[in-house]
């Protein structure tokens, strides 16, 4: 996002956005929390993005360029030709009768003015400021349809798997896919691409192409190109223009042909620290607290593609430290960090969840992650380790949190050893984020949301009501809608609830203690982002509803 010679903190302190002291302090927590400074600063609300651009835009002596808030039409861009808009991170922000006003994220370019001054002799240019990641979203309006670039690569006839796969997947990393599709049909494939959990159509291959295609990725992903009978999972690592993006390959023999999906693994990932994720600040503290303590368990609860892998990796960056050992148990090993020690399942070589923790726990770890706790051995196993003296971090499908806890008593836990390590048991789910080029206020009934939400009195107390939706724009694609957070339900073992978990509870009397103890449901932290204009009653709903 910030060029290399730049030094943001300097920038920052002189041009007063933030105090000298305060700054050696985020410098400090950014080091510890293995985050960019940049990415600390936004997190924490120190500043803001347009803050930022603000002030490096002071820096240069140039104008902001807002990229976000007024996106520029497509006709606008493409006046500035592909090649040099990539060479100089150059957009056509705005265009008048006697000046244009180019935004680039490094004003100081020797050879920018003369590339512009070709391009528009008879105006006089000038140059804005406008973050890197804002500039690189506008870059969009270049891409041509995968149907016309598919078109362009049949007729070279070349290599035409590879250049195919390499276009598809260079888009689904542009528009933030995190899953790729390709859906054999009776005539042709279909190309979809999940983006912010919905899949949307992005093109169509004739049939006849697919095999190729097929087998170039079941290669790419050390697959047996002969098998066309069984599900095969792999993995990709797809190198472009020195970024590297990790894959996860699932291939399954569907009536039509075998379906590619291909899971894209965010590099982001990596760095995510808990307010990134969407949880309060109480809530930061209470995880941060049950992190910190040498021994436990730490549970995250949800259905599949909730995000609590996201939230597991959140966590042990949190306590990534040289001078502790942590291991991993995972199927599959989704993102590789450094400095921890991380082992795949495999039953081919008879490394499962239960017989690898079994070993994991002989290896002297200090906090072990076991990717999901599926049945009794496992769940046995993983609460003796908890209670020999290790952190152990683990997932569970549930409904909520309550339901966590339920289903570890059913698989055969003993109540008393399960109360003595659980320390937090977690729910969560992804809900769609507003987006904040398009966000706007409207005004809603009372009487109209109580149709939709039962105890609507319990958050609103007017009768007209002030809401935020997206209306859809070229930023987020018509959606209203750009990226996703979680809404989360978290119990916390207090010593009333050890002893309530000693009597073999049902769903129902654990919540009913979580909540009087001050705990909220995933509704309720929904609601709370709902008023803060992070996301829509709409959205909302969809994942979630209001217990009963």
């Amino acid at each position: 996002m910030i060029p290399d010679n730049i030094d943001i903190s300097q920038i920052l302190v002189d041009g007063d956005y933030v105090a000298a002291e305060e700054m050696q302090k985020a410098q400090k927590s950014a080091k510890d929390e293995r985050l960019s400074l940049a990415d600390y600063l936004l997190d924490t609300g120190m500043i803001t993005k347009d803050l930022l651009g603000q002030a490096i835009a002071e820096h240069f002596g140039v104008a902001y360029a807002d990229l976000n808030s007024d996106p520029p039409e497509r006709e606008t861009v493409l006046k500035i030709p592909e090649d040099i808009a990539y060479k100089h991170k150059a957009v056509l922000f705005k265009e008048g009768k006697e000046e244009n006003v180019i935004a680039t994220d490094n004003p100081g370019q020797p050879d920018l003015q003369a590339s512009l001054a070709t391009l528009f002799p008879l105006k006089k240019i000038k140059i804005a400021y406008s973050l890197t990641g804002d500039i690189e979203s506008v870059f969009i309006h270049y891409r041509k349809t995968l149907e016309t670039r598919f078109s362009g690569i049949l007729a070279k006839k070349g290599k035409i798997a590879p250049e195919i796969i390499d276009e598809i997947i260079q888009d689904a990393l542009l528009y933030r896919a995190s899953d790729i599709h390709f859906e054999p049909q009776d005539k042709d494939v279909v190309i979809r691409f999940r983006i912010d959990g919905v899949l949307h159509e992005a093109g169509r291959i004739a049939k006849e192409y697919y095999p190729n295609i097929l087998n170039r990725v079941k290669v790419q992903a050390q697959l047996r190109i002969d098998e066309h009978f069984s599900a095969q999972d792999g993995a990709i690592r797809f190198n472009k223009e020195n970024k590297t993006t990790d894959m996860r390959v699932s291939v399954m023999p569907t009536v039509n042909g075998e379906k590619i999906v291909i899971r894209v693994l965010s590099e982001y990932v990596r760095s995510f620290n808990l307010g990134e994720l969407g949880l309060s600040l109480r809530d930061q503290k209470t995880i941060n607290h049950a992190s910190r303590k040498p021994f436990g368990m730490i549970l995250v609860s949800g259905p599949t593609g909730s995000g609590k892998t996201t939230t597991l990796y959140a966590l042990l960056q949190m306590v990534n430290r040289p001078e502790v050992n942590i291991t991993t148990i995972e199927d599959p090993v989704e993102y590789k960090i450094t400095g921890i020690n991380q082992i795949q399942v495999n039953a081919q070589t008879n490394i499962t969840f239960a017989k690898g923790l079994r070993a994991i726990v002989r290896q002297d770890p200090d906090i072990v992650l076991v990717g999901e706790i599926r049945d009794k051995e496992t769940a046995e196993i993983a609460v003796n380790a908890a209670l020999t003296g290790h952190l152990l971090l683990s997932t569970i499908h549930g409904n909520d949190a309550a339901t966590g806890i339920i289903r570890l008593l059913d698989m055969g836990v003993e109540p008393f050893l399960l109360s003595s390590t659980l320390e937090i048991v977690a729910s969560q789910r992804l809900v769609r984020k507003i987006c904040e080029s398009c966000r706007y206020t409207y005004h809603a009934k009372r009487s109209d949301l109580a149709k939709a939400i039962p105890d609507i009195d319990q958050f609103f107390n007017q009768e007209d009501i002030t809401l935020y939706k997206g209306k859809g724009c070229k930023a987020c694609g018509n959606t209203g809608y750009i990226s996703r957070t979680c809404i989360f339900e978290i119990i916390t073992i207090s010593p009333e609830m050890q002893d309530l978990i000693l009597k073999n509870p049902s769903g129902k009397q654990i919540w009913e203690l979580a909540q009087k103890q001050g705990a909220k449901s995933l509704f309720e932290d929904g609601m709370e982002k709902v008023k803060n204009g992070i996301t829509t009653i709409e959205e909302l709903l969809r994942v979630s509803s209001p217990k009963e």
